[in-house]
C-alpha cells in the first residue's frame, strides 16, 4: 500500500538525534478542566454545509477521477481516513509554518492556546499524498473536510494543487493558510511559537507531543524538514530549562 521505502526509527536515530524526547513531552502538565470543548461551541457547521464543501471540493477533481490528499502534519501519523495507496510528494509555492492561532481546542486551551502547523506561501514543502479508494469516496473525503474545518468558515481551506511525485505529477487537495482569516498569525517571533508549542495542551495533548510525532514520522520516511528540526530542538531546549511563561 506504500510506495516510498521506510526508515525505521531506530535507523533515523542512528542517523539523527531528536532533541524533543518522549520523556521531554511528558513533562507538559496535561490538560485539566472542560475549557476548550469544541462541543461547547455555538459556530458548528451544520451537515448539508459538509456535504455541499464536499460536492464543491470533487467538482473540482482531475479527470482521472482519483482523489488524492497531500498531507503535511498529523494527516501523515493519524490520517483518519480510508487510502489505497501513498506516495512521497513535493508542492511547490508553500512551506510548513506555525502560524493558525490561538488554539483553544485539540491541542490548546483558553488557560494555555497553542499555534497549529499550517502551510503558508512561500518555498516548497515534501510530504505524502494519499489517494483514496473510489468506494464511499464522498463519506471517506467529509471525514477530513470536518477534520480539518471543525468550525464555520467564510472560505474552504482546502485547495487542488500539483504534487511532483517519483511516479509523476498528480493533482491532490490539501490545506492551506487564508491570509485574510483572523487565525493567521503571520508576524510571530520564534520565542512566542517556541513558549506556545512548549506549553500548550489541550484534550488531545499537548503540542510538544504534536511536535515530536511530526518530525519523527517524517524522518522516518526520509524526509528532513529543516524548520521543524530547529523548532523541536529549541522547544527540548526551553523544556529542560524550566524557563515556561
Amino acid at each position: 500500500m506504500g510506495r516510498h521505502q521506510e526508515i525505521t526509527a531506530d535507523d533515523q536515530v542512528s542517523r539523527r538525534h531528536m532533541h524533543l524526547t518522549k520523556e521531554l513531552v511528558a513533562t507538559v502538565p496535561p490538560f485539566k478542566g472542560e475549557s476548550g470543548k469544541l462541543s461547547t461551541r455555538d459556530d458548528l457547521p451544520t451537515d448539508a454545509a459538509y456535504t455541499q464543501a464536499v460536492e464543491d471540493l470533487l467538482a473540482g477533481a482531475p479527470p482521472s477521477g482519483e482523489v488524492w490528499v497531500f498531507a503535511y502534519g498529523s494527516l501523515i501519523w493519524n490520517p483518519d481516513f480510508k487510502f489505497v495507496e501513498e506516495r512521497l510528494g513535493i508542492i511547490s509555492g508553500w512551506r510548513r509554518s506555525f502560524c493558525i492561532g490561538w488554539l483553544r481546542l485539540y491541542r490548546g486551551t483558553p488557560e494555555r492556546p497553542g499555534i497549529m502547523l499550517a502551510l503558508k506561501g512561500g518555498g516548497s514543502c515534501r510530504g505524502v499524498a494519499f489517494r483514496m479508494p473510489k468506494v464511499d469516496l464522498e463519506e471517506n473525503l467529509e471525514r477530513v473536510v470536518r477534520r480539518e474545518h471543525p468550525i464555520k468558515w467564510d472560505k474552504l481551506h482546502m485547495k487542488w494543487a500539483n504534487v511532483r511525485t517519483d511516479d509523476g505529477p498528480i493533482r491532490a487537495l490539501v490545506v492551506v493558510t487564508n491570509k485574510s482569516h483572523p487565525a493567521y498569525l503571520p508576524d510571530l517571533t520564534q520565542d512566542v511559537v517556541v513558549n506556545s508549542l512548549a506549553t500548550a495542551a489541550g484534550e488531545r495533548g499537548s503540542m510538544a507531543e504534536y511536535l515530536r510525532n511530526t518530525v519523527e514520522h517524517l524522518e522516518c520516511r526520509g524526509i528532513h524538514d529543516q524548520y521543524l528540526w530547529i523548532m523541536q530542538k529549541l522547544v527540548a531546549a526551553r523544556l529542560e530549562s524550566g524557563l515556561i511563561r
